[in-house]
């Protein structure tokens, strides 16, 4: 038998490995804070917009 015959594995290019790798770790980094979520949507702000100004 000849070696092309056979289905050899193919080797996946690095930045497909590197695209999962980061995938996976991201999977695993417990999520943020509750306020570094509100500071990131910018809802702090959206409630300083609704509270009445101080006369």
């Amino acid at each position: 038998m000849d070696k092309c015959d056979k289905q050899q594995p193919v080797q996946p290019g690095k930045e497909l490995v590197r695209k999962w790798l980061k995938a996976e770790l991201e999977q695993r980094r417990p999520p943020p804070d509750p306020e570094q979520i509100r500071r990131e949507l910018g809802w702090d702000m959206l409630r300083l917009c609704r509270e009445p100004l101080p006369r």
